[in-house]
Formats: structure tokens, sequence, C-alpha cells
């Protein structure tokens, strides 16, 4: 059997545990960048770690960041990866208008530091790009690979960097360096500051006795929703090709924050206009109206089709919550 081995940034994130998992149930050794911290940030991954000192280990974590190019060609030297999974951001697009530099530190710069150090080491492997809807911003739905980008957000900007800096590493020095546009997918792993999140986690403690309002900012922005545990599958696949290129990620159906609201509300019989308000410090400075993909390219390419759309994910991550919020009142 051919070496399998792969290496993800942002390991410890919704889409880096779905993706190791999906990995180690493939058959490969599994390698992953955390950041380190004074607490335990992975418990995502509590379900497939590894103590290190088991015989033949498949899954490993290493310490280190983006920002330090220094340290990633050395795991790479170290790890000599066959695929690598760029998921390390900051994501969160309103936080990146508070902190645009360091976004665009690990976003854009920390992309081409990962880049480089395939490029320097010389270890033949495939790279992914985890680019965003984002880099659409206010280009009309729906969108696909040849429709323009207009990034809205500091974040977006920093994604559109490290997306055309893969495109240049792949026509430069010939890296198998892919860019996987993925619309939004969410999933009961989802942080918690992340609107989708934020409504079924709220959902929860109100249909369980909290008496406390649910705030929210844009509720008419539309998006493009789906399953992250899907959605890792189709990195992989882009991964199979023989020829590296960029793909839209998506299900095809777009819903509103107002929409994901009430079908989350509705799931337990609860109206949602007695418990949402809108608080203005919610809306981004500058808003992206709607975000719906195309994605004939995946589905005829990859073979790869969404089987969730939101209103399936809105109540598969309320019924989620409501478990988390039972167990904590027992």
């Amino acid at each position: 059997m051919s070496r399998k081995v792969g290496f993800i940034t942002g390991i410890t994130g919704q889409d880096g545990s779905y993706l190791a998992e999906f990995l180690l149930n493939k058959g490969y050794e599994v390698h992953g960048l955390i950041r380190r911290s004074s607490s335990f940030n992975t418990a995502r991954l509590d379900s497939i770690y590894q103590d290190p000192h088991t015989d033949n280990p498949k899954f490993f974590l290493h310490y280190g960041d983006l920002t330090d190019g220094v340290n990633l060609t050395n795991l790479i030297h170290q790890i000599k990866p066959t695929e690598v999974y760029n998921l390390g951001a900051q994501s969160h697009v309103q936080v990146s208008f508070t902190m645009p530099q360091y976004t665009a530190q690990v976003d854009g710069i920390g992309a081409v530091a990962l880049l480089e150090s395939i490029r320097a080491s010389g270890i033949k492997c495939k790279l992914y790009q985890a680019s965003t809807s984002e880099l659409y911003g206010s280009t009309p739905p729906p969108q696909n690979e040849d429709s323009i980008f207009r990034p809205r957000s500091p974040y977006a900007a920093a994604k559109l960097m490290a997306y055309w800096s893969t495109v240049n590493y792949r026509e430069a020095y010939g890296i198998h360096a892919t860019n996987g546009i993925l619309f939004n997918h969410e999933s009961p792993r989802r942080g918690e500051t992340f609107v989708t999140r934020k409504i079924t986690r709220a959902v929860a403690k109100i249909a369980t006795g909290s008496k406390e309002k649910l705030y929210l900012g844009n509720l008419d922005a539309v998006r493009d929703w789906g399953y992250a545990k899907e959605y890792v599958e189709s990195m992989w696949l882009m991964l199979q090709q023989e020829t590296p290129g960029d793909f839209v990620v998506a299900t095809g159906v777009g819903a509103t924050v107002r929409d994901f609201v009430k079908v989350a509300f509705d799931h337990v019989g609860l109206n949602f206009e007695d418990h949402v308000e809108v608080d203005q410090r919610y809306r981004r400075p500058t808003e992206v109206d709607a975000l719906i993909g195309d994605p004939s390219k995946a589905e005829k390419v990859l073979g790869w089709k969404a089987k969730t759309h939101w209103k399936e994910l809105a109540k598969l991550m309320v019924d989620a919550d409501l478990e988390k919020a039972k167990l904590k009142s027992n």
C-alpha cells in the first residue's frame, strides 16, 4: 500500500477534527498543527486522540503556528506528508474587522509561509488551501469558479491573498495545490460565536427553561449552509485528482438568517419572534447580502454532492445542543 500521511493545520477546529477522523478511517497517518496554550483546546479531538506511547500510533499533534515559517518548514521535513490541508485561520468575519492585521498575518501570509515551506523542502506532496465563499462578497449569486471576487472584509481580503498565492505556486513551481472554495458549512462542532451555533445554542437553552433573549444582526443575509462533516470529503477528493484546480463546494440552496432562526425555533415548538431581537452592533461595517454556490464542477469532476441541506442541518444542530443542555442541567 502506498504511504498516506496527512498534515492538517487548524486540526482543533470544526473542519480539522472531522477531516482527521475521515483520514484516519481511510488508513492515513495523521499529523495536526496546534497552537500552544496553557489550557487544553483539543476537545473536538478527544474521540480520536492516541497516546504517543501506544504501539504504532497513527495520530500526532505538533505545536506550531502559521506565522512561524521556520517551524512549518521543519515540520514538513520531519513529517514528510503526502497531503497537506491548510485549514488554520482566524476565521470569524466580524472579528477580522477588529483584528485586521492579525487576520492578514495568519490567513494570508500564513498560507504563503506554508506554500514556501513545501517548495523549499522539496517534499513531494499535495496541498489543499481552505478558501471561502466570502471571496465573492458583493458579487450576485449564484457564484461559481468563474465568478468575480469582491471581498468585503479583512478576512476575505486575506483569504484572497491565500487563494491567488496558491494559484501562483501551482503555476510557478508545479506544486499540486488546490483551492477549495467552500460555502458556509456548519455542525454541532461549530464555534459558539458563529451565527448558526449561536442560534441553536440559544434555542436549546430557551427550550430547557432559560428566559434570555437571542440578539442577532442582519436577519436578511442569505447564505448557502451545508454540513461540515460531508464537506471534508470534498477536500480529500480534490487531492485525489491527477490535476490540481479550484472547486466551489456548496448545496446550491440559499436561505436567510431569519429562515434558519425560524426553523430552529419551530423544531422545539417555539415562535422565534418571542425570543429574538436585532442588535445593530452585530452588523458588519460592509455587509455581504447573498452567497449561494453553484457546485456543478464539484459534482461533475469529484462526484461529490451535498446530502444535508439547511433545514435538516438546523434541526440536527438544535438536537445536539438540546442534548448538551439537558446533560448540563442534570
